[in-house]
């Protein structure tokens, strides 16, 4: 009889603090979805009406409110999965619904630290911290921070990784 197998994620160590992200990131991310949809909703009506006549646009306004509905259930659910957690030594970043990744950043490796906000993000609020580390192409995101918190967050990264390069 083989031993039960436990999920890596419920070995993870409880005594982390992670911190979520804004609960306006979810509208963001409801909101781009939706927009995108809406121009796959428009190039789908024109063949549409080209094979179905006058009853194609329907069939594609019909497509987008289905694929908008569930988009929607979708992002809340994979908002809730993003978080972020610092250690003495390393920055972690959880999320994912249906494949789960967990980022661990050592302070270490980091050698570039930015802020951004779209139109969107500025139009809720808010800024997504970028972590660049000496991997080639390797950037860790954290979404959905109100920018007092990503300012914060990317002046504690700054610090702990100028102290770990240090050696202090």
């Amino acid at each position: 009889m083989s031993p039960k197998a436990t999920p890596v994620w419920d070995l993870w160590p409880g005594d982390l603090q992670w911190q979520p992200m804004s609960p306006q990131l979810r509208k963001v991310w409801v909101l781009r979805s939706w927009i995108n949809l809406f121009f796959l909703a428009v190039a789908a009506a024109v063949p549409l009406t080209i094979w179905l006549g006058w009853e194609g646009p329907l069939w594609a306004l019909g497509g987008y409110a289905v694929l908008a509905s569930l988009r929607s259930w979708a992002v809340a659910r994979t908002v809730a999965t993003w978080g972020y957690a610092e250690r003495d030594e390393d920055l972690l970043v959880r999320h994912g619904l249906l494949t789960r990744r967990l980022s661990i950043v050592p302070y270490g490796r980091i050698q570039l630290i930015d802020l951004s906000a779209g139109p969107i993000e500025r139009m809720f609020g808010l800024t997504t911290v970028q972590v660049r580390t000496a991997a080639l192409g390797s950037t860790t995101e954290v979404p959905g921070l109100d920018p007092p918190v990503a300012s914060a967050l990317r002046d504690r990264l700054a610090v702990r990784a100028a102290e770990v390069r240090e050696g202090l």
